[in-house]
């Protein structure tokens, strides 16, 4: 599994490999809001009320958990009575950026997740390759509870079959493995948070949000996962060598998630390899219609293998 080079391999070659496994063995190799944090308002949302609205941001997209208002009782935060606070859907955006020995790598998706049926589509656009070629054909994924599928995934799969990834086989969880981390796999990290830093408000595509920065553990993410989610989370938790993830969030009014940046290191023989991964999340409550492939309609034969620009030669899933 091409995923396993998080362990080994090193350098501007293990890019492709770690970065996304199905999605990347496409590209035929790798080339190519305003207002500050307001440190005065950091007390409003300090210590635990700072862990606790960033560990609580999963519950708040899916519903089981009611989101916070501005105001505060006691020190801690209260809900703002008649504040919608249940996201349930939200369209999404998202961009993968990898980085190594001078080669920068930036995938970008957008769609819409049901946060309730952890279901949803991104269309992912691949960069250039690094012959400078015309970009790849956009790769249509279907998000679902343990499943990845892709249409035009390329590398022999016929134009009209879809490839199915069970996700909790994948060493990272499908974290990074699809170009795009699944929406609420990317909230239930958040679970595992810990040493959380109030930065304060600042303003994100017009909504005011407050930013948070910390790590979290993959391990105690996993634990704390909703049962859907806890299998890649556990996944990946076996596979990282390190299960620190340091991330920024941004929460609205409601305690909604609005953005989130996770920063994946992996350290291999050579120099580490960075992954940036960002989710943007808004018009929440958007319809989402996601229908996965019949049977039929899925590929199972062999994902030939195909030449990277590195001279390696790369596999699917």
């Amino acid at each position: 599994m091409v995923v396993q080079q998080h362990r080994s391999g090193g350098g501007a070659r293990a890019v492709c490999a770690l970065a996304l496994m199905g999605v990347m063995a496409a590209t035929a190799g790798c080339g190519g809001g305003g207002g500050g944090g307001d440190r005065a308002m950091a007390d409003e949302r300090g210590g635990a009320d700072s862990l606790d609205a960033v560990r609580g941001a999963a519950a708040v997209l899916e519903g089981t958990s009611a989101g916070t208002g501005t105001g505060t009782v006691n020190g801690r935060a209260a809900p703002r009575a008649g504040a919608p606070s249940v996201a349930g859907s939200a369209e999404v955006r998202t961009s993968m950026e990898t980085a190594a020995g001078g080669t920068r790598v930036t995938i970008r998706g957008r769609g819409t997740y049901d946060f309730r049926n952890r279901t949803g589509r991104l269309t992912v656009v691949l960069p250039k390759d690094a012959a400078g070629e015309d970009e790849h054909r956009p790769i249509v994924e279907l998000l679902a509870p343990g499943a990845l599928y892709m249409m035009n995934r390329g590398a022999g799969v016929p134009a009209d079959k879809w490839v199915r990834v069970d996700t909790t086989t994948l060493a990272d969880g499908n974290l990074v493995t699809g170009g795009v981390t699944d929406p609420m796999a990317a909230a239930e990290l958040l679970r595992g948070a810990r040493e959380v830093e109030y930065v304060g408000r600042t303003v994100l595509a017009g909504v005011t949000v407050r930013h948070y920065r910390g790590t979290s553990d993959i391990g105690r993410a996993a634990r704390e996962a909703s049962p859907r989610s806890r299998g890649t989370l556990t996944a990946a938790a076996k596979g990282f060598r390190t299960h620190t993830v340091p991330f920024d969030a941004y929460l609205d009014e409601q305690g909604r998630l609005r953005k989130v940046r996770h920063r994946f290191s992996f350290a291999n023989e050579g120099p580490a390899v960075e992954v940036v991964s960002t989710t943007l999340l808004s018009g929440f409550g958007v319809p989402v219609s996601v229908r996965l492939p019949d049977d039929r309609d899925i590929y199972t034969g062999k994902i030939e293998q195909r030449q990277s620009g590195d001279g390696r030669t790369g596999s699917g899933a």
